[in-house]
Protein backbone atom coordinates (compact mmCIF):
# COMPACT_ATOMS: atom_id res chain seq x y z
CA UNK A 1 0.00 0.00 0.00
CA UNK A 2 1.42 3.57 -0.96
CA UNK A 3 1.39 6.46 1.69
CA UNK A 4 -1.34 8.09 -0.74
CA UNK A 5 -3.34 5.00 -0.38
CA UNK A 6 -2.90 4.69 3.36
CA UNK A 7 -4.37 8.32 3.27
CA UNK A 8 -7.93 7.31 2.72
CA UNK A 9 -9.30 7.25 5.58
CA UNK A 10 -7.50 10.65 6.86
CA UNK A 11 -8.75 12.36 4.04
CA UNK A 12 -12.37 11.13 4.11
CA UNK A 13 -13.31 12.67 7.51
CA UNK A 14 -11.84 16.05 6.61
CA UNK A 15 -13.38 18.95 4.15
CA UNK A 16 -10.39 20.35 2.97
CA UNK A 17 -12.15 23.81 1.81
CA UNK A 18 -12.94 24.45 5.70
CA UNK A 19 -9.59 23.44 7.23
CA UNK A 20 -6.04 24.25 6.72
CA UNK A 21 -4.95 20.30 7.72
CA UNK A 22 -2.39 19.63 4.83
CA UNK A 23 -4.08 16.73 2.23
CA UNK A 24 -1.08 15.14 2.19
CA UNK A 25 0.79 14.63 -1.53
CA UNK A 26 4.22 13.64 -0.88
CA UNK A 27 4.51 9.76 -1.89
CA UNK A 28 7.23 9.04 0.21
CA UNK A 29 9.78 9.06 2.87
CA UNK A 30 11.63 11.85 4.85
CA UNK A 31 15.70 11.42 4.86
CA UNK A 32 15.76 9.83 8.39
CA UNK A 33 12.43 8.90 10.12
CA UNK A 34 10.62 11.54 12.18
CA UNK A 35 8.23 11.91 15.07
CA UNK A 36 5.97 14.78 16.09
CA UNK A 37 3.87 14.96 19.41
CA UNK A 38 1.41 17.48 19.04
CA UNK A 39 -1.59 18.96 21.64
CA UNK A 40 -4.91 19.13 20.57
CA UNK A 41 -7.80 21.08 22.11
CA UNK A 42 -10.56 19.31 20.52
CA UNK A 43 -13.76 17.91 22.59
CA UNK A 44 -10.96 16.27 24.65
CA UNK A 45 -7.87 18.07 25.27
CA UNK A 46 -5.25 15.34 24.81
CA UNK A 47 -1.51 14.47 22.86
CA UNK A 48 -1.19 12.80 19.49
CA UNK A 49 1.53 10.95 18.86
CA UNK A 50 3.26 10.29 15.51
CA UNK A 51 5.44 8.42 14.26
CA UNK A 52 6.51 7.63 10.54
CA UNK A 53 6.37 4.31 8.63
CA UNK A 54 5.94 3.31 5.14
CA UNK A 55 5.66 7.24 4.04
CA UNK A 56 2.93 8.04 6.75
CA UNK A 57 2.98 9.14 10.07
CA UNK A 58 1.64 6.54 12.25
CA UNK A 59 -1.02 7.96 15.27
CA UNK A 60 -2.05 7.38 18.75
CA UNK A 61 -4.12 9.74 20.96
CA UNK A 62 -2.35 9.68 24.49
CA UNK A 63 -4.58 11.69 26.91
CA UNK A 64 -2.02 11.87 29.32
CA UNK A 65 0.40 12.47 27.00
CA UNK A 66 4.39 10.98 27.23
CA UNK A 67 6.32 10.71 30.23
CA UNK A 68 10.20 10.97 30.34
CA UNK A 69 9.19 8.18 33.76
CA UNK A 70 9.60 4.52 32.76
CA UNK A 71 7.14 4.20 35.59
CA UNK A 72 4.14 5.59 33.83
CA UNK A 73 2.36 3.90 31.29
CA UNK A 74 0.58 5.84 29.02
CA UNK A 75 -2.31 4.77 27.13
CA UNK A 76 -2.25 5.32 23.46
CA UNK A 77 -5.14 4.35 21.48
CA UNK A 78 -4.69 4.27 17.60
CA UNK A 79 -6.04 6.74 15.27
CA UNK A 80 -5.96 7.36 11.24
CA UNK A 81 -2.95 8.01 9.58
CA UNK A 82 -1.67 11.05 8.52
CA UNK A 83 0.10 12.88 5.97
CA UNK A 84 4.31 13.35 6.49
CA UNK A 85 3.22 17.22 6.15
CA UNK A 86 1.18 17.14 9.45
CA UNK A 87 3.99 17.20 11.79
CA UNK A 88 4.16 21.03 10.81
CA UNK A 89 0.73 21.52 11.54
CA UNK A 90 -0.11 23.96 13.82
CA UNK A 91 -3.55 26.47 13.73
CA UNK A 92 -7.66 25.69 14.39
CA UNK A 93 -9.40 23.26 12.67
CA UNK A 94 -12.91 24.94 12.24
CA UNK A 95 -15.65 24.69 14.73
CA UNK A 96 -17.75 21.54 13.23
CA UNK A 97 -14.83 20.12 11.22
CA UNK A 98 -13.73 16.70 12.20
CA UNK A 99 -11.46 17.14 15.13
CA UNK A 100 -12.15 20.73 15.88
CA UNK A 101 -9.92 23.20 17.85
CA UNK A 102 -6.35 24.24 18.44
CA UNK A 103 -3.67 22.39 17.96
CA UNK A 104 0.48 23.10 18.57
CA UNK A 105 3.40 21.21 18.07
CA UNK A 106 4.80 20.18 21.58
CA UNK A 107 7.88 18.49 20.17
CA UNK A 108 9.24 17.11 16.59
CA UNK A 109 12.41 15.51 16.03
CA UNK A 110 14.07 12.10 14.51
CA UNK A 111 12.93 8.32 15.05
CA UNK A 112 15.07 5.85 14.98
CA UNK A 113 13.88 1.55 15.26
CA UNK A 114 15.15 -0.29 17.69
CA UNK A 115 13.14 -3.63 17.54
CA UNK A 116 14.86 -6.62 16.86
CA UNK A 117 14.18 -10.39 16.23
CA UNK A 118 15.48 -13.13 18.07
CA UNK A 119 18.21 -12.71 16.23
CA UNK A 120 18.96 -9.58 16.57
CA UNK A 121 17.68 -8.51 13.54
CA UNK A 122 15.81 -5.27 12.48
CA UNK A 123 12.29 -5.85 12.49
CA UNK A 124 10.96 -3.08 10.04
CA UNK A 125 9.22 -0.18 12.25
CA UNK A 126 6.05 -0.84 9.96
CA UNK A 127 5.86 -4.86 10.31
CA UNK A 128 6.54 -4.47 14.44
CA UNK A 129 4.01 -2.22 15.02
CA UNK A 130 1.40 -4.97 12.86
CA UNK A 131 2.78 -7.46 15.19
CA UNK A 132 1.39 -5.19 18.29
CA UNK A 133 5.21 -4.21 19.77
CA UNK A 134 7.38 -1.57 18.56
CA UNK A 135 10.51 -0.46 20.57
CA UNK A 136 12.72 3.18 18.89
CA UNK A 137 14.89 5.97 19.87
CA UNK A 138 13.36 9.09 19.91
CA UNK A 139 16.13 12.92 18.97
CA UNK A 140 13.24 15.40 19.91
CA UNK A 141 13.54 18.89 21.58
CA UNK A 142 11.88 17.65 24.94
CA UNK A 143 11.56 13.75 24.03
CA UNK A 144 15.08 12.06 24.18
CA UNK A 145 16.11 8.25 24.45
CA UNK A 146 14.15 4.56 24.28
CA UNK A 147 10.67 4.47 24.12
CA UNK A 148 8.14 1.32 23.48
CA UNK A 149 4.60 0.97 21.97
CA UNK A 150 2.86 -2.34 22.97
CA UNK A 151 -1.25 -3.40 22.14
CA UNK A 152 -2.60 -4.51 25.15
CA UNK A 153 -5.50 -5.21 23.22
CA UNK A 154 -7.64 -5.57 20.01
CA UNK A 155 -10.25 -4.44 18.21
CA UNK A 156 -11.62 -8.34 18.86
CA UNK A 157 -11.30 -7.99 22.18
CA UNK A 158 -13.71 -4.42 23.01
CA UNK A 159 -14.34 -3.14 19.31
CA UNK A 160 -10.97 -0.94 19.30
CA UNK A 161 -7.29 -0.99 19.71
CA UNK A 162 -5.07 0.24 22.82
CA UNK A 163 -1.76 0.88 23.24
CA UNK A 164 0.93 1.33 26.25
CA UNK A 165 3.26 3.98 25.62
CA UNK A 166 6.50 3.73 28.08
CA UNK A 167 9.69 5.10 28.25
CA UNK A 168 12.74 3.15 28.52
CA UNK A 169 14.69 2.85 31.32
CA UNK A 170 18.02 4.67 30.04
CA UNK A 171 20.18 7.58 30.28
CA UNK A 172 17.31 9.90 29.61
CA UNK A 173 15.14 8.76 31.87
CA UNK A 174 13.52 10.80 34.71
CA UNK A 175 11.25 11.26 37.60
CA UNK A 176 9.11 14.00 35.39
CA UNK A 177 6.01 13.06 33.65
CA UNK A 178 4.07 15.12 31.12
CA UNK A 179 3.57 19.20 31.31
CA UNK A 180 -0.05 20.45 31.91
CA UNK A 181 -1.15 21.16 27.95
CA UNK A 182 -2.61 24.19 28.83
CA UNK A 183 0.81 26.18 29.70
CA UNK A 184 2.89 23.98 27.25
CA UNK A 185 4.40 25.78 24.46
CA UNK A 186 5.20 24.66 21.24
CA UNK A 187 8.08 23.14 20.10
CA UNK A 188 7.98 25.22 16.82
CA UNK A 189 6.53 28.76 17.79
CA UNK A 190 6.89 28.93 21.48
CA UNK A 191 3.39 29.53 21.92
CA UNK A 192 0.41 27.93 24.13
CA UNK A 193 -2.28 26.41 22.97
CA UNK A 194 -4.66 30.09 23.99
CA UNK A 195 -2.06 32.21 21.78
CA UNK A 196 -2.82 30.05 18.88
CA UNK A 197 -6.23 30.23 19.57
CA UNK A 198 -6.19 33.88 20.23
CA UNK A 199 -4.25 34.99 17.04
CA UNK A 200 -6.21 32.72 14.83
CA UNK A 201 -9.61 34.74 16.44
CA UNK A 202 -7.98 38.00 15.54
CA UNK A 203 -7.33 36.97 12.09
CA UNK A 204 -10.70 36.03 11.52
CA UNK A 205 -11.83 38.98 13.25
Amino acid sequence: MTATDALGRYRGKRDFSKTAEPKGGRDGRTEQPIFVVQIHDASTLHFDFRLEADGVLKSWAVPKGPSGNPHDKRLAMPTEDHPLEYADFEGVIAEGEYGGGTVIVWDEGTCRNLTRDKRGQEIPLAEALDRGHASFWLDGVKLRGGYALTRIRTKKDEGREAWLLVKEADRYASTHGTPAPTRARSALTGRTLKQVAAEAAAKGS
